[in-house]
């Protein structure tokens, strides 16, 4: 009997029975396949396992929504979906998190108001003074990711500083620019 053939009995098995061991021995066979393109789209082995971990647990609902002819096929198609909402909820964050920094660029912002008129390019020129002022590996990624909008796996394959290294050389680079900001502008 072909693999296809036996996949799709497979799924009309758990459809009517609902036996999640059925579904599991289906999700078992194309697994590595799943994590592989995982690793493809998210390039971090944790973050892949997660995933795989995570698309079974929604394949129960996602199986008798659809009407499934080639189950493998079927289950790429979900496995690069999933990966690609995940890319885009991770560029949401970081432009959520350079929104937050921006504010040390705008005159409007309630932290950098001046109400003389020449708060703006004032503020540009603390703010460079301030990040020289950062220890090097906060301000090499500080510099990437807000500056040349790199992310945070380009900043660890670029300065080759552990992904977690770098989020917190963001955030504690982040921290130290607006006491330094803060500093600067109460002198």
């Amino acid at each position: 009997m072909d693999i296809i053939r036996d996949d799709i009995e497979l799924l009309e098995a758990f459809r009517k029975s609902g036996d999640p061991e059925i579904l599991g021995t289906l999700y078992g066979r194309y697994m590595h396949l799943v994590y592989g393109v995982c690793l493809k789209y998210l390039k971090d082995r944790e973050k892949s396992k997660d995933a795989v971990m995570e698309i079974f647990e929604k394949l129960n609902q996602q199986v008798l929504r659809y009407e499934i002819r080639n189950f493998k096929s079927w289950l790429h198609v979900l496995t690069k979906n999933y990966c690609l909402m995940i890319l885009r909820s991770a560029q949401w964050k970081r432009e959520q998190q350079a929104e937050e920094i921006s504010e040390f660029y705008m005159e409007s912002g309630t932290f950098m108001h001046h109400e003389n008129g020449q708060g703006n390019e004032s503020d540009l020129k603390a703010l460079e003074k301030c990040i020289e002022t950062l220890q090097n590996k906060q301000k090499t990624c500080v510099r990437l990711f807000y500056l040349e909008e790199r992310s945070y796996r380009e900043i660890s394959d670029e300065t080759e500083f552990d992904l977690k290294k770098v989020k917190s050389y963001i955030q504690n680079g982040k921290r130290n620019l607006k006491i330094c900001m803060e500093k600067k502008r109460e002198e």
